[in-house]
């Protein structure tokens, strides 16, 4: 029988595949952090918060991700595959993983690893 958490990921993944960026909000605590795959320093480029996160999503390659989520006691990892055109005009094709931790019933940190070219 599915849970709350099985419940918040499902609608997570639903939005972020929609790109619903209000859905994906929801899903969210007030302070998220999201440590994007790319960018500098240890974290790579980081989003803080609702508002970076509605930026982020508002400039957006065309993409298409399939992806699990797994449980290990309280510890939570997604796998997934993205493909899409990107800002360039240029197709990717990329596995990755993605790290959870939750707080208060929703997702408080999303910290994002993909294969490189």
């Amino acid at each position: 029988m599915p849970d709350a958490i099985d419940d918040l990921f499902r609608r997570f993944g639903k939005a972020f595949n929609r790109a619903d960026v209000e859905e994906i909000a929801a899903c969210v605590t007030e302070d998220f952090e999201w440590r994007l795959n790319s960018g500098g320093a240890p974290a790579g480029r980081v989003l803080k918060g609702k508002d970076a996160l509605r930026a982020h999503f508002s400039d957006k390659s065309k993409a298409h991700r399939e992806a699990r989520i797994h449980r290990a006691g309280d510890k939570l990892f997604g796998t997934f595959r993205v493909t899409g055109i990107d800002h360039a005009g240029k197709p990717f094709d990329r596995y990755g993983i993605d790290l959870y931790e939750l707080r208060d019933g929703k997702i408080a940190l999303k910290d994002s690893y993909l294969k490189a070219e």
